[in-house]
């Protein structure tokens, strides 16, 4: 068998009616003989250990998992050690009750590739009621409008009043600080608030009584801008200011002219005395460009 250079190269088969010479024999993976290809298989050399291949599998009752029965080993040796090792009783409900559309009178099962979530109620429904419409959602929650931290500061009144409690200490503690700050910036924005009314009132008054009918220079006219100290109305801020330096302030009258801080237009050069009213004519009168 062989040959001088391969002396071990091929066997014979197993078989008794067979014995054939075979180069590239076949060893079965349960009796462990040597076949040629027509007798590789079980049933074409009687396997006596074909049965032992195969694999048998218990639905457990309690978790709906499968049970592996070992072949040379006891069934309850092997019940017994999924029951104390990998039982879980709460996978029973996820394997047999599937879930399913929650609009009534569908019946689909929701699945992997068939789910979706409504963004507005947070619900899983199927590919045929994804919409709002079809499955009657609510829509989004709508946002509380009232102080964003009254319900924190209701929570820590509350538990401020539970005594021995030493979490209620720390909770207390934190709550009175708290209300403190912002007591103390709430009075200080007040106090800013009637400060700055108080000086524009007195600013105006001085400018009302001080103002005259009209300048002599030739330079007045009908504007939206006015000087506080004469009274006379200028088209833009910059005439305006041309005016106090030279009429004003030569005439030695330049402590009475009001030095409130005014916002320009860049590109019509109007004037404003708050920012927020200069970026709503930006927006309003040259669609949102502040391009000269």
């Amino acid at each position: 068998m062989g040959t001088p250079q391969f002396p071990d190269l091929g066997k014979h088969c197993s078989v008794e009616d067979c014995k054939l010479i075979d180069f590239l024999p076949f060893t079965c993976d349960r009796c462990r003989q040597v076949f040629c290809l027509e007798h590789r298989s079980y049933t074409e050399h009687d396997c006596p250990k074909a049965d032992s291949n195969g694999v048998t599998v218990v639905i457990c009752p309690l978790c709906a998992k499968g049970v592996r029965l070992i072949p040379d080993e006891d069934p309850n040796i092997s019940w017994e050690v999924h029951v104390n090792t990998e039982c879980d009783p709460s996978n029973y409900d996820k394997v047999t009750k599937k879930r399913k559309c929650p609009v009534r009178g569908c019946r689909e099962v929701l699945t992997f590739s068939n789910t979706i979530k409504c963004r507005d109620c947070t619900q899983d429904h199927c590919l045929k009621h994804r919409f709002g419409q079809d499955h009657s959602c609510p829509g989004p929650k709508k946002p509380d409008a009232s102080f964003p931290f009254m319900g924190l500061l209701k929570r820590s009144k509350k538990e401020a009043s539970k005594p021995n409690r030493a979490t209620t200490v720390s909770s207390s503690k934190w709550a009175t600080n708290f209300l403190s700050a912002a007591s103390t910036v709430r009075a200080s924005a007040e106090a800013g608030m009637t400060k700055l009314s108080n000086e524009i009132s007195q600013a105006w008054q001085t400018a009302t009584n001080s103002a005259s009918p009209s300048s002599s220079n030739g330079r007045g006219g009908i504007g939206p801008e006015e000087c506080p100290q004469c009274g006379t109305r200028f088209s833009s801020v910059t005439n305006l200011v041309e005016h106090v330096q030279k009429v004003h302030e030569k005439g030695g009258n330049q402590s009475r002219v009001l030095q409130l801080p005014m916002e320009v237009c860049p590109k019509c050069s109007k004037g404003f005395r708050d920012p927020v009213a200069l970026v709503e004519h930006v927006e309003r009168d040259h669609r949102g460009t502040s391009k000269a």
